[in-house]
């Protein structure tokens, strides 16, 4: 059975003096050199896809890649996401880039799940 409902988040990490400097940048949102994590996981907290990027790549370009391959790893259409207002942007992106007609639901910390934007 796969999953139907999904959640993507990025968390930023500082990087130790031995991570190249290549694949370190600088989120100055949450003001921390180093790297992201970009994940999609079943509500149950599985992971499904995982990607680490420099900590300056968007959440929303990172969601975006972490879509498509959630898209092909599980081709069955993917019935409900929820996201953080980082990934901002991504509702439209999924409607015209993957075909995405179910719910992006774009949730703050403290928000109700039902008071913000979704597809």
């Amino acid at each position: 059975m796969e999953p139907s409902a999904r959640i993507i988040d990025a968390q930023s990490v500082r990087a130790a003096a031995s991570v190249r400097a290549a694949s370190r940048g600088y989120d100055g949102g949450k003001k921390v050199p180093g790297r992201k994590r970009h994940i999609i996981t079943y509500i149950l907290g599985l992971l499904l896809v995982v990607a680490v990027t420099a900590a300056n790549v968007g959440d929303r370009d990172a969601a975006a890649t972490l879509l498509q391959r959630l898209r092909w790893l599980l081709p069955r259409e993917i019935t409900l996401i929820w996201a953080d207002g980082g990934s901002g942007g991504l509702i439209n992106w999924a409607k015209e880039k993957i075909a995405l007609t179910h719910p992006i639901y774009v949730v703050g910390a403290f928000d109700d799940v039902r008071a913000r934007s979704h597809i």
